[in-house]
């Protein structure tokens, strides 16, 4: 069983060496491990710094295209290498990596498809309590749309089966870890939260650059993802508030009608009509999305079937050769 732990990374030459340097080469059960880097377009010495660190693979890309692409193209190029497991950590060193046999240990067994590193959220002193509220938040928000029971769905340390590594798809640029643990719920993908501890911090976080930044981002990641992922329930819902609005406001111009005081209250019925119609409408949009979210299902079903024959053959192409 060949394990390969991948790292996205980002011009990360002053901590990529120490967070190479606590990853594991042997692990019970495993019989190969290997290091594999992403590099995302970095300008510095990101790339010389993992060769000199023993990185078996090093993928680039010319340009930035963050770290939502970084972490596909890792996902790729570990498959295409032969994974049977999949682990995913940072750069910055954040995550323990102490804690990746435990990590691996429910993929190994087989109890669990996807195993998420739950950090101890409210006990990390350089969170803010604003950054600690929304990882709770983006974690509830998962929860409800996958269905499932994560603990701490923002969390990038994680491990995947070679099966599940080939179901994912991210449509997000900025960050995968709320839509591929959401994709993994609706595929009814077992997934396990395998308790971690996490590191001092050694550089400010990249997703967060400035508060309002990471708020406007991270509401706009939750938003597409229920819009992608739950859409039926996400318009209907919409839906529903604009409609009901729109009969308040007509049942309040009927009543002061009915009381002598509806002279002066145009406004109200014209509103009123403008947000029953627009709230009709929108049932329908979540009727034209669900529709369309159910060809996007056939169509990933698809994209996986073809994903499995393509790296599955070159996988057993590579064990051939290493016999």
């Amino acid at each position: 069983m060949k394990l390969i732990i991948q790292i996205p990374c980002y011009n990360e030459a002053e901590t990529l060496a120490q967070a190479l340097a606590e990853l594991p080469r042997e692990i019970p059960g495993i019989d190969q491990v290997e290091w594999l880097i992403i590099d995302d377009g970095s300008s510095d010495e990101t790339v010389r710094v993992a060769r000199e660190s023993g990185v078996d693979h090093v993928v680039r890309h010319r340009r930035n295209q963050g770290l939502a692409r970084a972490f596909m193209t890792g996902v790729r190029a570990g498959l295409e290498r032969g994974a049977d497991i999949i682990v995913n950590t940072d750069a910055d060193n954040q995550y323990n990596a102490d804690d990746i046999p435990a990590l691996v240990e429910p993929i190994r067994t087989g109890e669990a498809d996807l195993a998420i590193g739950g950090r101890p959220i409210s006990n990390i002193e350089h969170f803010s309590m604003l950054k600690k509220w929304l990882q709770r938040l983006g974690s509830w928000v998962v929860r409800v749309a996958s269905r499932t029971d994560v603990a701490d769905a923002p969390s990038g340390f994680r491990a995947m089966s070679r099966e599940t590594a080939q179901h994912l798809m991210v449509f997000s640029d900025y960050t995968y870890t709320l839509e591929t643990v959401i994709q993994a719920g609706q595929k009814n993908l077992a997934i396990k939260t395998v308790p971690v501890r996490v590191n001092e911090d050694l550089r400010p976080s990249r997703l967060m650059t400035s508060i309002p930044s990471y708020i406007q981002r991270s509401l706009a990641t939750i938003i597409r993802v229920l819009v992608i992922y739950r859409p039926f329930r996400f318009f209907s819902t919409l839906g529903a508030v604009i409609f009901t609005a729109g009969l308040l406001l007509g049942v309040r111009y009927l009543y002061l009608r009915w009381t002598g005081q509806g002279l002066g209250n145009v406004q109200s019925v014209i509103l009123s009509g403008s947000l029953l119609v627009v709230g009709f409408q929108t049932f329908l949009v979540a009727f034209l999305a669900d529709l369309l979210a159910a060809n996007r299902k056939m169509l990933e079903e698809i994209r996986t079937h073809a994903l499995m024959l393509r790296y599955d053959r070159k996988a057993d192409q590579q064990r051939d050769g290493d016999l």
